[in-house]
């Protein structure tokens, strides 16, 4: 009993201490290292508010109906997520893509959920400055949909889009790992409570088989905010794979035509 007890204490000590390591896995690249996409763009510095340097690419399309501010995921870096832009730069919007602290060739490291906010918002701040915010669509796929919601909630862009969500990181907490106290959590990402405070509309995609972010998790926001929520279920889709999604492109299409 008192080994049981003392080993489930480690695993809570290391939980609480290592979470920016198990929550967030970067790819780091040098500052001189260049990227090489298959489609127009410009590299860009987002200042942060302590003069940390973020990295971020601007991919720009031929005809621009406007710009999507897009918060990638957990793992990697642009030099492996900036291919995706595509998707929408064929849909003559502009992209731009953010790499958090510590992530490509972006300076420093992520130490707090109120950092990673307030970095999004210095970005947002900087491209308002070349579109308007009725021309700005926010996108946030798996761990950037919360950062996507909570810059959505306190700004006015024109739309809200949604991948893979989570309802917050405490209930993906409690639904993976259900023996851990979610007190050991100091990154909440409440994307249920960011969402009611939304004023544009708010679409969500979620494969019915993914296995990082449990599908529920889109259902439980959809039964929570009912109407305010478009909810669209990519059946048999997993975790990735969004951007050769049939269902997904197709509706991608209709969701950027709103």
């Amino acid at each position: 009993m008192l080994v049981s007890l003392t080993l489930y204490s480690v695993i809570c000590m290391l939980v609480f201490f290592l979470q920016e390591r198990i929550l967030f896995v970067p790819e780091k690249l040098g500052k001189g290292h260049l990227f090489h996409f298959d489609q127009p763009f410009e590299e860009r510095t987002i200042v942060a508010t302590d003069g940390v340097k973020l990295s971020g690419v601007l991919f720009t399309s031929e005809h621009s109906r406007g710009l999507i501010f897009l918060m990638h995921g957990n793992a990697g870096s642009l030099e492996s997520i900036g291919g995706v832009a595509t998707t929408f730069t064929s849909l003559n919007f502009d992209v731009f893509i953010l790499d958090y602290r510590g992530f490509g060739k972006s300076e420093g490291k992520i130490s707090s959920e109120t950092q990673l906010f307030d970095d999004v918002q210095m970005a947002y701040d900087a491209l308002k400055e070349e579109y308007p915010e009725n021309k700005i669509i926010l996108l946030g796929y798996s761990i950037g949909s919360g950062l996507a919601a909570k810059l959505a909630s306190e700004n006015h862009a024109h739309q809200l889009i949604l991948e893979a969500p989570y309802y917050s990181l405490t209930d993906l907490m409690r639904h993976k790992y259900p023996f851990l106290p979610t007190f050991l959590l100091s990154y909440k990402m409440e994307t249920n409570h960011y969402l009611k405070k939304c004023q544009m509309p708010i679409t969500i995609f979620h494969g019915t088989k993914d296995g990082a972010i449990y599908y529920g998790s889109s259902l439980k926001l959809k039964q929570e905010l009912k109407e305010k929520v478009a909810l669209i279920p990519l059946p048999g889709l997993g975790h990735n794979g969004f951007s050769t999604n049939e269902i997904f492109l197709n509706e991608l299409k209709n969701t950027l035509n709103d």
